[in-house]
């Protein structure tokens, strides 16, 4: 698909969802537009001594609150379209979920399998110095996270050239998903994964949902798919096998494979770190190509992957009863409606993986606040937990073992709270859609977009640009 546009993708949902909205077309205009996209050219000297140009990309889509937010990407697919379609993106998702971020996205178009760790290494911190120059960079102006390609070390170097350009008490906020010791919080790296699991797993508890798509309620024996086994796919799917569902099927960038007896996942992550492939695995079928297996038989197909996998060459195809996007814009629009015709109960990025930004969130707090969850909470609670419990003890016949003393005493710690907070977010956040999609009588994608509008919207009219 040559033609294809991200960016008018994600449009063209807004617009499904503005007709909803009580806001003008004027106002609307403003909320869809992109308001900074930076293009960046900068030179690499190679290893070798040759220089290589270095393309990259920032886009900050809204400033209806500071700072914006959004991760960083090398690929070989980023282009500007590209980022400004995910820079949107993120102002949707953070409304959805109540994170107080204007959306932004960046990129550099590489291929960081052709560059050594040194390189790499010079690529990020000469980025980073192009963003600072240009105040795309700081813990009030525009924070940048790890996405497709990159990871807490990219993050680290990041912070690090920030530290060296900007005398900042509060630096450690110019950036989040770094590694613990520089300012890291925990349960960052399995965030987007964990987020993805609560939203599927309220959307399977939902009994009017389930009765919509002929299923049972309860995420418990519901089998799955899932496409793409990066950070986000790995945890979404262990955290989905933890909660009772059996993964029947995957694909990744050498093929996809099949099993309805259900693949090991942890087995299946060996097997593939030992050989390259998750190809010839065990029982599994060799299905004919990459993508083939998303049309498998399953009750939850699971886009982990990139953008425009479920297009309308394979959306008729799809026999899932529930999509769940964990990939930001896996499904196109024709493809959604194809998918909502047929009864499909479509999970919508701006919702389903808004974990990562929720955590994000949570570190930002922990870096202004300069102090780490839990750290003044936790010895406190475990000691009125065990005054509670040697209560119960001399009150009664029931006598604790230390160990149990131990668990049912325990203090929440940093993980304890960010995955409580996380749970609380994306439980808030599906009840609210759900509410929507039933007073309009629409779709949760369009109900996601419409609470964005409505929340962004509200902003831009107590800041008095549109009266």
């Amino acid at each position: 698909m040559s033609d294809y546009k991200f960016f008018k993708q994600v449009n063209r949902a807004f617009d499904a969802a503005a007709k909803y909205s009580r806001y003008d077309r004027g106002l609307l205009d403003q909320i869809k537009i992109c308001n900074n996209v930076y293009h960046i050219t900068f030179p690499l000297e190679r290893d070798d001594g040759t220089i290589e140009v270095i393309q990259g990309w920032r886009v900050e889509h809204s400033h209806h609150k500071l700072p914006t937010k959004g991760g960083i990407r090398f690929s070989m697919t980023v282009n500007e379209d590209e980022t400004m379609a995910l820079a949107a993106l993120m102002t949707y998702k953070c409304a959805v979920v109540d994170v107080p971020f204007g959306g932004a996205k960046g990129g550099i178009k590489i291929d960081r399998t052709n560059f050594s760790k040194a390189e790499i290494e010079r690529i990020t911190r000469r980025y980073t110095y192009e963003l600072i120059k240009k105040d795309f960079l700081g813990p009030g102006s525009d924070v940048p996270a790890p996405d497709y390609g990159t990871g807490a070390e990219e993050m680290a170097w990041i912070l690090d050239t920030y530290r060296q350009l900007k005398s900042d008490i509060n630096a450690e906020a110019c950036v989040t998903g770094k590694p613990i010791p520089q300012g890291g919080v925990r349960g960052r790296t399995e965030a987007t994964g964990r987020g993805v699991f609560f939203g599927i797993r309220e959307a399977c508890n939902d009994k009017h949902s389930m009765e919509e798509v002929g299923l049972e309620t309860g995420l418990a024996g519901k089998t799955f798919v899932i496409q793409g086994l990066g950070n986000v796919g790995y945890h979404t799917a262990k955290y989905m096998i933890e909660g009772g569902a059996k993964m029947v099927g995957v694909a990744e960038i050498e093929g996809s494979i099949y099993d309805p007896d259900g693949i090991d996942l942890e087995e299946l992550m060996t097997f593939r770190k030992e050989t390259g492939s998750i190809l010839d695995f065990k029982n599994t079928k060799k299905m004919k190509d990459n993508t083939a297996v998303l049309e498998a038989e399953c009750d939850i197909l699971i886009p982990a992957a990139l953008e425009n996998q479920i297009n309308e060459k394979n959306a008729a195809n799809i026999k899932a009863k529930i999509i769940g996007e964990a990939a930001n814009g896996p499904t196109t629009a024709t493809a959604h409606n194809m998918l909502k015709e047929k009864g499909k109960l479509i999970l919508p990025d701006s919702y389903l993986n808004a974990g990562g930004v929720t955590v994000s969130y949570f570190e930002w707090l922990k870096n202004l606040s300069h102090v780490r969850f839990g750290r003044m909470e936790k010895r406190f609670e475990e000691g009125s937990y065990r005054k509670i419990l040697n209560v119960i003890e001399n009150s009664s016949d029931r006598t604790f073992t230390e160990e149990e003393m131990k668990e049912l005493a325990k203090g929440a710690d940093e993980y304890d709270l960010v995955d409580s907070g996380l749970e609380e977010t994306m439980i808030n956040a599906f009840e609210e859609l759900n509410e929507l999609r039933k007073k309009h009588d629409i779709d949760l994608r369009t109900a996601a977009f419409l609470s964005a509008i409505e929340k962004v919207g509200v902003m831009y009219e107590q800041m008095g640009i549109f009266p």
